[in-house]
């Protein structure tokens, strides 16, 4: 193969920094977070982790079987309480309670809790012995229960439950005795019902203590405004104003109707007495006489009209004549007797109307004054009256609300009853040995797919090439397969001379070789035009596999018979020698130390001639690792001309500044990082510093991959089979 003249160094540095190169891309130092995952990828992890999955998932599964054949059995019983808030509480006073009002959630929400208040559960507790008995009550030691004895009884193993749209509550009670369960049961119910009672028993009872104390003050006062209501009656000496104001209501009636009579009766004798003065036959008309007065003055008129006619007949001697004029003139002296005794009545009948009519007038206005003076203090007895009638219903009232509550009291009746007493169980409820082991189960696949989920989400690390290019935008070149067993020196040494079999000791070494081949042609193969003369390997950290990837690099590029130049620049940790099996007592440190002449320090391989080895030399102080750089460059410019490829094995950049210098002194750096175990923030770091200094970041290698890295590795599980069947057929063949 051609080699380049000292003249063609100058453009071997233009090809580094060519403006034709593409440009090389911005990594960060801070990588982002990796991006959604497809659902692939999930499976391909579970698939992955199957084996760990289905241990974990076995042993928990086997121990939830186990733990639950151990358990102890436990029965459980129930009682269902019927809650009635229509039924009746009372013997008496009915009407009251239905007319109060009903809140059925609010009410069954409260008898839940009554039913684990410690007036329940404390003498079913006491009964059965429950807290002495393990598991019954929440776990304490005997001087903790001495101590707080007086603390609320709990009952871990009671339940109360309300069936959803019902009237019930149900109270269930596990216990490994079945019949203390149901007995427990039962007492819990009982006891809520005697508490039930003895709450509402205290509760009439104070209510009939604040009655009768309420009643001493309403006796009093009943008898104050008894008193003053006798009082007014008698000060009115009545027996009831109401009546005695309709009697006077009516004698002011009959009065006002005789004074109007009288008043008429009055005027008209006062006209009959008036008419005296015009004449008798006027005062006569209005005379009780004026009949007998009428005959008389008949009489009178005939009388006379006789005496007339016998004085004509008769002289004044004549017998008749006499007897006429005597009976004239005593029809005359009737007559006017008569007219005076009219005249006489008349005025007395007239005096007397007159009489009649101001006695009537005097009754009136006496009747009305003593009817106003008592409408006037009827308000006021009307007012005494209604208190004392007020204070006397009060007080009957109150009375037969204290012998109600007397009688209620001691009634029974409640709204709450036992509907179905709790029976022994036949069979126990716990454990369950279908839903422990389906829980456990459940649970643990649910763990362990979640813990290697978690795991693959958490890990921070480079596993697969979509890693570096998702993350940083760089090139994974190469993909380096996990060799379990290296072998150190015999593997190399194998390798160069070509006794690699697949089913020898190092027959798994074949995927390996293929993967350096392939390396070799990522890099080599770039471009056409400038190929890659001088190469670095560097890592980020340690024990990442840069060196025996720099030496398979070399000795497969060895083996096409071009002159290669592996140079180990790791003069702290030197790995080159023992990768070949060569002495180290020679090498670069020399060169900077004492000056020696590096050709001298070059060694090769028998079997690989075309490979010339530069090792680090013995051990050297820190100096010389400072002037390391300046040292490699010179070597290199030397032997550009020399060597086609020239391979620098340098020490991990992230600590060391000596691998900065080399960096700029090659034409491409190649970073290797172990997969799985290299973060890929120190990835980042690296490439972000490379990208600083101008360096040529030809790309990354992934080493140390295997199929349960990634999906993406699945192929390298049929590299020993194809290269098996192969051989097989070569010796067959």
């Amino acid at each position: 193969m051609p080699q380049d003249s000292p003249s063609m160094l100058p453009a071997r540095r233009q090809a580094v920094t060519d403006p034709a190169l593409p440009a090389p891309p911005v990594y960060l130092d801070s990588p982002p977070e990796r991006s959604q995952l497809p659902v692939s990828h999930y499976i391909w992890l579970i698939r992955r982790s199957a084996r760990r999955i289905l241990a974990f998932v076995t042993i928990c599964t086997a121990a939830a079987l186990i733990y639950t054949a151990r358990m102890t059995p436990y029965y459980e019983s129930t009682v269902t309480i019927d809650v009635d808030r229509r039924a009746a509480t009372d013997v008496l006073g009915r009407d009251r309670q239905s007319s109060a009002p009903v809140e059925l959630d609010q009410f069954l929400a409260s008898q839940v809790r009554l039913l684990q208040a410690d007036s329940v559960l404390r003498p079913v507790a006491e009964q059965y012995r429950l807290l002495e008995r393990p598991g019954e009550a929440p776990s304490e030691s005997a001087k903790e229960r001495e101590e707080f004895s007086d603390s609320p009884v709990i009952l871990t193993r009671l339940r109360v439950t309300r069936p959803p749209n019902t009237h019930l509550l149900l109270v269930s009670y596990r216990s490994p005795d079945r019949k203390l369960a149901a007995d427990v049961a039962n007492g819990v119910a009982q006891s809520f019902l005697e508490h039930s009672y003895r709450i509402r028993y205290k509760e009439a009872a104070g209510l009939s203590r604040f009655m009768e104390k309420q009643l001493e003050e309403l006796r009093a006062k009943m008898e104050q405004s008894s008193g003053a209501l006798g009082q007014f009656e008698r000060e009115l000496n009545i027996v009831t104003p109401e009546e005695k104001t309709n009697i006077l209501s009516t004698r002011l009636i009959d009065l006002n109707s005789e004074f109007t009579r009288a008043h008429a009766d009055r005027l008209k004798k006062e006209a009959a007495y008036q008419s005296l003065e015009q004449g008798l036959e006027e005062a006569a008309q209005v005379s009780s006489q004026k009949e007998a007065l009428k005959k008389l003055t008949e009489d009178f008129h005939g009388a006379s009209q006789r005496f007339a006619e016998i004085r004509s007949k008769f002289g004044g001697n004549h017998p008749e004549f006499k007897a006429a004029a005597a009976r004239l003139e005593e029809t005359r002296k009737l007559l006017n007797e008569t007219e005076q005794s009219i005249s006489k009545r008349v005025e007395v009948e007239f005096q007397e109307a007159a009489a009649r009519e101001q006695m009537f007038a005097k009754a009136v206005a006496a009747t009305k004054s003593e009817l106003d003076r008592l409408n006037s203090r009827s308000f006021q007895y009307q007012n005494l009256k209604r208190e004392a009638e007020g204070d006397k219903k009060l007080y009957e009232e109150l009375l037969r609300r204290i012998k109600e509550e007397t009688i209620n009291s001691s009634f029974q009746g409640n709204s709450i009853r036992i509907a179905d007493p709790a029976r022994p169980g036949r069979k126990p409820v716990s454990p369950s040995w279908p839903l422990n082991v389906s829980l456990a189960f459940v649970l643990s696949s649910l763990l362990a797919v979640g813990t290697a989920v978690a795991l693959d989400i958490m890990d921070d690390t480079v596993r697969e090439p979509e890693d570096v290019a998702r993350t940083f935008g760089a090139d994974v070149i190469g993909s380096l397969p996990q060799v379990k067993q290296w072998g150190q020196q015999g593997v190399i040494l194998a390798a160069a001379h070509g006794v690699l079999q697949p089913g020898g000791e190092h027959g798994h070494l074949s995927s390996y070789e293929e993967a350096i081949r392939s390396l070799r042609n990522s890099i080599l193969l770039r471009d056409f035009e400038r190929r890659i003369r001088t190469l670095m390997l560097t890592s980020t950290t340690p024990s990442e596999g840069k060196s025996t990837a720099a030496a398979h690099l070399a000795l497969a590029h060895a083996q096409q018979g071009h002159r290669t130049l592996l140079v180990d620049g790791d003069l702290r940790r030197p790995a080159v020698h023992q990768r070949f099996g060569i002495e180290n007592n020679h090498g670069i440190s020399d060169v900077i130390t004492a000056g020696a002449n590096w050709r001298e320090m070059v060694s090769s391989p028998a079997s690989a001639a075309s490979l010339h080895i530069l090792t680090a030399g013995p051990a050297s102080p820190r100096k010389a690792a400072d002037f390391l750089g300046p040292c490699l460059a010179r070597i290199m410019d030397e032997a550009y001309t020399e060597y086609d490829l020239i391979i620098l094995d340098a020490p991990p950049l992230l600590g060391f500044p000596e691998c900065l210098q080399m960096a700029t002194s090659v034409d491409g750096v190649v970073v290797v990082a172990k997969a799985g175990d290299t973060s890929r923030k120190g990835v980042g770091a690296v490439l972000s510093t490379l990208e600083k200094i101008g360096a040529t970041v030809l790309g990354v290698v992934l080493n140390q991959v295997h199929q349960d890295l990634s999906k993406s590795y699945y192929y390298y599980g049929y590299y020993g089979k194809y290269h098996g069947h192969y051989s097989g057929r070569d010796a067959n063949g």
